[in-house]
């Protein structure tokens, strides 16, 4: 079997170790050595990654494919769904442009979106990473998502349920329908002011049996939690992976600590930072609107948060709530940058929580980090974040991306079987 030989890199392992420099060897799916100079045999496919940083590839945690310069919910929910295929075929394939090899699914703005890019990707018919599929959002009357009233009813970008024999059907229909990650709509948000960020509409109930459903059919069970009780109530439900989760107290810190090793964070950090920092503004969110929504207290209770579930262990994630129209798909590393102005992060943690932690979360035990027997996800970068985390804030600085050892995207020549770049110009 031809092999891939990358040679001379700066290596990130994403193990926690040091960066050492060498050579990795790619054969099929899968890493065979890290670091050790590699015996080049006449088939290899030989790349000089000379002054190159590898690192796995990442993975954004709190995706939503099909969000495309989305500024109202109006952008989501009027488009027809085959409009809206292409939408999340482009959201994927910036994703693999800009590093990211998975996709840790949120939601969509149409039930199998993401369902049915994530097959055509994997049946090799779409360039993308892998991707845990989101279906609808879900959530109960009156609360984040429910767009209709009285005088118009209408059809949100969620599926609306009251009670758990409602919520039990929503969540059975979301698995029966392929769906791999079933998302939650527990508190309230900024951008509904009839609900905002600190109340909790859904039930303990409710959220129990969702998740008690979803683990019934394999399936991973995700929330939009803002408040402090309807965290609480995640935690103690068994939700997986709590996206947001600005409001806090030492209760629900404790929480989260005894159940480190069982859940997933993924904050917002940039969203609310790019607002505050005008970037949102010619989108008519500016910084004063910002501030009647409420987004400073929210920055500064997510700072205040996550800095204190970073020092307690919990596994963060990047990437939450990218593809509105000042946050490009494909920027989703910029979270990077946030993690260590905002949280404390080292460059080196936050680099974790892109890597290690996010193959953890995609249910993967070879994915994540760069160690023989792995899978062959990895991505070469024309800068060192170690120093610059933010040349990862877009694509610009990915050379190269492999995803299971098949070769997505390389600006770098790719030589002759068996030959380096150096020896095929002598020839």
């Amino acid at each position: 079997m031809a092999r891939t030989v990358i040679r001379h890199a700066t290596l990130f392992c994403g193990t926690g170790a040091a960066p050492l420099s060498g050579d990795i060897v790619v054969e099929g799916e899968r890493i065979v050595s890290v670091g050790s100079t590699a015996q080049v045999r006449p088939d290899d496919i030989v790349i000089d990654a000379t002054g190159l940083f590898c690192m796995p590839g990442m993975t954004e945690g709190h995706a939503h494919l099909s969000f495309e310069n989305v500024c109202a919910t109006e952008d989501l929910i009027t488009p027809c769904a085959e409009t809206q295929v292409f939408t999340a075929a482009r959201g994927a394939k910036a994703l693999i442009d800009a590093g990211f090899t998975s996709a840790y699914g949120a939601s969509e703005a149409k039930l199998k979106l993401a369902v049915a890019v994530r097959d055509e990707v994997n049946a090799g018919r779409l360039p993308g990473p892998r991707i845990r599929a989101g279906g609808l959002e879900i959530s109960v009357t009156g609360a984040m998502g429910d767009e209709s009233r009285l005088h118009n009813p209408r059809v949100g970008p969620s599926t609306i349920v009251d009670g758990v024999e409602e919520m039990r059907k929503a969540v059975r229909l979301h698995c029966r329908e392929g769906v791999d990650n079933v998302k939650l709509d527990v508190s309230g948000d900024p951008f509904y002011p009839n609900t905002p960020a600190h109340v909790t509409p859904m039930t303990f109930e409710e959220i129990r049996v969702a998740a008690e459903t979803a683990h019934a059919y394999g399936r991973r069970i995700n929330a939009h939690t803002r408040s402090i009780e309807g965290s609480k109530r995640c935690v103690r439900a068994g939700v997986d992976g709590l996206f947001h989760t600005e409001y806090s107290d030492e209760e629900l810190l404790d929480l989260m600590e005894e159940a480190r090793d069982r859940i997933f964070v993924v904050p917002t950090i940039g969203l609310f930072a790019q607002i505050m920092a005008g970037e949102a503004s010619a989108h008519g969110l500016t910084p004063e609107v910002g501030g009647y929504m409420n987004i400073p207290e929210l920055l500064e209770n997510s700072i205040h948060t996550h800095t204190e579930l970073r020092k307690r262990g919990i596994r963060h994630l990047i990437g939450g709530d990218y593809g509105f129209g000042w946050s490009k798909q494909g920027t989703q590393g910029r979270d990077l940058e946030f993690f260590v102005d905002h949280f404390g992060y080292s460059t080196t943690e936050a680099l974790l929580c892109a890597t290690r932690n996010g193959g953890q979360a995609m249910g993967y035990d070879d994915l994540g980090t760069l160690e023989p027997g792995n899978l062959a996800d990895l991505i070469l970068i024309d800068g060192d974040p170690l120093t610059d985390i933010a040349v990862l804030a877009g694509p610009e600085k990915v050379v190269f991306v492999m995803k299971g050892g098949a070769i997505h995207k390389s600006t770098l020549p790719i030589p002759a079987r068996g030959l380096s770049p150096v020896l095929q110009a002598a020839e």
